[in-house]
């Protein structure tokens, strides 16, 4: 089953509580917290302080990407805060193993990010550490971007391997997220779909959940 993960990036931060709220009736499962630094991505955004407060008005997976040049240095205040899954990026990680070793520590699932011109090869001595891989579609550090094409052929040769290499990982996908891109990407092999500006820019919350829903294929279980 295909996961849709709401980015809070495009929510209102004034009203994130009932933000949270809608997207959880619209029937999302994960809610994704980008977190920029301001080094490593040219935009900052939200803090572990942001994660605690919500927290305690949510039952969703709580799934925080870390865009940020020192991850290490925050993978325990946000496993405090409350994160489920925290994702690091292999570009800003000099001792990847260790980073993803420490958040498994922490009590947290671990998860990797590649850019979009980052190779797969990347990820040939880590796989057996994380429970996810995040492939952007977008060059991280804003909402709102045009999904970029030419990353359909990476998730589908990711998501082969992961079939030859009977490697039950789930493969996500982040970056111009649309009805008519999801259904693009879970053909070509994604089964997590972050989305920002398709669900929070949209006045109907449910309609967009459920938009993304049926472009992945998915069966209403309601």
């Amino acid at each position: 089953m295909t996961i849709i993960a709401p980015s809070l990036l495009a929510a209102d931060f004034a009203n994130l509580q009932q933000e949270v709220e809608q997207v959880t009736e619209a029937g999302a499962q994960w809610l994704h917290f980008d977190i920029m630094d301001g080094h490593f991505v040219p935009n900052l955004t939200m803090g572990p302080a942001t994660v605690a407060a919500l927290r305690s008005k949510s039952k969703l997976v709580f799934d925080v990407h870390l865009m940020l040049a020192r991850p290490q240095d925050f993978i325990e205040p946000f496993a405090r805060a409350g994160a489920d899954i925290i994702t690091v990026h292999a570009e800003a990680c000099i001792h990847l193993h260790r980073v993803l070793q420490q958040i498994r520590t922490a009590g947290c699932r671990p998860a990797v990010a590649l850019n979009p011109a980052t190779p797969l090869y990347v990820l040939d001595y880590i796989l057996d550490e994380v429970d996810m891989v995040l492939l952007m579609t977008v060059n991280p550090g804003f909402g709102g971007q045009d999904f970029i094409p030419a990353v359909l052929p990476k998730i589908a040769a990711l998501a082969q391997r992961f079939k030859q290499e009977q490697r039950n990982l789930l493969l996500q996908v982040d970056g111009g997220i649309t009805p008519e891109t999801a259904a693009l990407v879970c053909r070509a092999g994604a089964n997590v779909l972050v989305a920002g500006s398709a669900i929070f820019g949209c006045p109907d919350r449910i309609g967009a959940v459920n938009s993304l829903i049926q472009a992945a294929g998915i069966m209403e279980t309601s």
